[in-house]
């Protein structure tokens, strides 16, 4: 049997939480500790999964082999660069940072010292997200709706780097192609960032992506339809459901084929549980993690492009 890996989580608030409640359930890991500036928060997960709690994360360097790191956008960079530069593996909450520069020295960190750089985009890991690739041939419209009442855990950023950028990583993921085109906009409703926004998101395929995330409604929403030549896709998120609907050999008005259609419901399966055991497994079989650095950067850099059209066009 391998020898469990040495975990912690930086920074126990509400996400990070379930992340160390995840490494304490593994038997492939051993949760060394929680670190949080807050001596409270630190301490109550820490007790509840029976490990040590640290006010400073310094004082984990040396005793782990892994991190999840799940502290405020803003720290992202230096908390991740510390960690991988004293030789400790990440698992890092999205937004990857808050520029393009500092993802790519942290991905350059990562491959210097061969280590495994993990995005925290959760959504990858929906079962029904999962199920999507065997149907998939080329997209050629997509429309994506993120909506969610107000939440002040992601008010730090703006609903681009709060929301969309879920969907904006599992459509260039999908799409697989340069983009050539961006256009946005938005409207800043309870905060001074942008809280709903909209972006059209043309790709050099073709493929053309409509976007819109909002965190000011009042019932939450997480779906994603999909055209494609030979169907049309629909995911929901939230209630772990794929619809594929493709057309029939037989007409159901003259000229006009006939529409089949195939829905398959997934069970309510832990993403977070299935994040930690892929970064998990990336380290002990010293391959590349379901979603990198290179995937964090990626979804970022759009992000920010929407971001910044946002601001021209306030």
């Amino acid at each position: 049997m391998n020898t469990p890996l040495k975990t912690a989580v930086i920074g126990v608030g509400y996400l990070g939480r379930f992340h160390a409640q995840k490494y304490a359930a593994l038997d492939s890991a051993e949760l060394v500790g929680v670190a949080d500036a807050n001596a409270e928060n630190a301490q109550r997960v820490a007790t509840e999964c029976h490990t040590q709690a640290f006010t400073d994360y310094r004082e984990l360097f040396g005793k782990v082999d892994a991190v999840s790191i799940v502290v405020p956008t803003q720290l992202h960079y230096s908390v991740a660069k510390e960690c991988l530069e004293h030789g400790i593996h990440v698992l890092l909450e999205k937004p990857m940072t808050v520029t393009v520069a500092e993802a790519d020295e942290l991905i350059a960190i990562a491959a210097q010292k061969h280590l495994v750089l993990q995005i925290g985009h959760l959504e990858r890991f929906n079962s029904a997200v999962l199920a999507l690739q065997p149907v998939l041939t080329k997209p050629q419209f997509i429309e994506s709706h993120r909506l969610a009442p107000f939440n002040p855990r992601g008010a730090d950023v703006n609903v681009v780097l709060d929301l969309m950028i879920h969907d904006i990583d599992i459509i260039q993921n999908l799409v697989r192609s340069p983009i050539a085109h961006i256009a946005a906009n938005g409207v800043s409703v309870l905060t001074k960032e942008h809280d709903i926004a909209n972006a059209r998101i043309t790709f050099e395929s073709g493929c053309v992506a409509n976007v819109t995330a909002s965190r000011v409604s009042m019932k939450p929403q997480r779906k994603m339809r999909i055209f494609q030549p030979d169907a049309y896709i629909s995911i929901d998120f939230q209630d772990k459901v794929l619809s594929v609907h493709r057309k029939g050999l037989k007409e159901m008005f003259p000229g006009i084929p006939e529409i089949l259609s195939e829905e398959s419901i997934f069970d309510n399966s832990d993403a977070i549980m299935a994040e930690a055991e892929a970064f998990l497994h990336a380290i002990a079989t010293h391959t590349p993690p379901p979603v990198s650095g290179e995937d964090g950067r990626q979804a970022l850099d759009t992000a920010i492009r929407i971001s910044e059209l946002l601001k021209q066009n306030s």
